[in-house]
């Protein structure tokens, strides 16, 4: 070995003797938070006389908002912030496992969604519909559901609000999660030698053009979910391919060929986390409603009104007609500000007050990550 190298083997060991004392810093660090999840869960079993929450989505959120905003670098602000949603997440699964369900199969971009929110550690149960999503936490079957409500190139999920019309829930948390779409094949080859690709309408939609330019020649199958997509590649014969995400690409050992394949990469579905607690504030948050009200000239107008007197801004507004109901109109309405702010109090107030029905379905974080 040459000086050259002697001199720099001497000085990787000086870094990496550092690198070995902060990991045994961070170990002893990690379990001593463990241990104090596992001291939380103890006070609140003792003192609590109704089941306690373990999950506090506000708490969380201020965390993670406190990791990002100390963060001095060189790692990334959201990389932190997803580190400590793990530790979060494994922590918590100490004190209480979570029972998280959302509308199958698995390895969706809802699954992901999940994972997301609530990190690994926690238990995700795939369901048939979103019907039993909601009816699984109302009954508390499952601890949370996740339900997605809205996508930047498709709009508001209708099908979401009715179901909140019905179910007695409430909104703890929302989760946005860019959509992108890989070719996933069993071992990688050119796009032009593909005979068929399997995908989910919605997957082959968005990436039409992709598709179009670089295996225009391919029988496009549509399938029941991108998951569908991925199982049948494993079994297919030739040149196959399917789109799905990540989680897809994992859970059915696909190669992926080709990443982020979607005609708009900045396409976001957002979703909602429904549970059956009263989240409380955490410093920048949402509320949610359901306005019912009869059909007139102005209506719209009149329900907009109390906040545009207050000051307090609008993030969503949808209309559609109410389904079995007395009522002509169901008005979904996402605005800033928590329930317990007094703004909103008398917003929510002055609505109720006049011809209409209003449901509030939760006031919660704004989404971190």
């Amino acid at each position: 070995m040459s000086d050259q190298q002697q001199k720099q083997e001497q000085a990787l060991k000086v870094v990496r003797d550092r690198i070995d004392r902060v990991d045994r810093e961070i170990q002893r660090l990690l379990n001593e938070r463990a241990r104090c999840a596992q001291e939380v869960a103890e006070i609140k079993s003792r003192y609590d006389n109704r089941d306690a929450f373990f999950y506090r989505p506000e708490r969380e959120a201020q965390v993670l908002r406190r990791v990002m905003a100390r963060n001095e670098g060189p790692l990334p602000d959201q990389e932190v912030a997803r580190l400590f949603r793990e530790i979060m997440s494994v922590c918590l699964a100490l004190e209480q496992p979570l029972e998280v369900v959302f509308l199958g199969p698995e390895a969706t971009f809802t699954q992901q969604a999940a994972l997301k929110h609530f990190g690994h550690s926690v238990r995700c149960a795939s369901v048939d519909s979103l019907e039993a999503v909601f009816r699984d936490v109302e009954s508390g079957h499952a601890n949370y559901g996740v339900v997605p409500i809205e996508n930047a190139a498709d709009g508001m999920i209708s099908h979401t609000l009715d179901l909140f019309s019905r179910f007695n829930v409430n909104i703890c948390g929302e989760v946005e999660l860019r959509t992108h779409q890989h070719l996933l094949m069993r071992e990688a080859a050119e796009p032009a030698t593909l005979s068929a690709i399997y995908a989910h309408p919605f997957a082959l939609n968005q990436c039409r053009t992709w598709l179009d330019t670089h295996c225009p020649d391919a029988a496009r199958i549509a399938v029941g979910s991108n998951a569908e997509a991925a199982r049948q590649v494993q079994g297919a014969e030739g040149v196959t391919a399917a789109i799905g995400g990540d989680i897809a690409a994992d859970l059915f050992r696909l190669d992926i060929a080709q990443a982020n394949i979607e005609d708009q990469p900045d396409n976001t579905t957002r979703y909602l986390v429904i549970g059956r607690q009263e989240v409380g504030p955490s410093g920048q948050d949402k509320t949610s409603i359901l306005l019912m009200v009869h059909d007139r000239p102005g209506v719209l107008y009149e329900l907009l009104e109390p906040f545009r007197k207050r000051s307090i801004s609008l993030t969503r507004v949808e209309s559609r007609a109410a389904p079995q109901s007395q009522w002509d109109m169901l008005f979904y309405l996402d605005f800033e500000g928590h329930s317990d702010d007094e703004a909103v109090q008398q917003v929510l107030a002055e609505l109720e007050s006049g011809s209409v029905e209003l449901k509030l379905l939760g006031s919660y974080p704004k989404a971190v990550l």
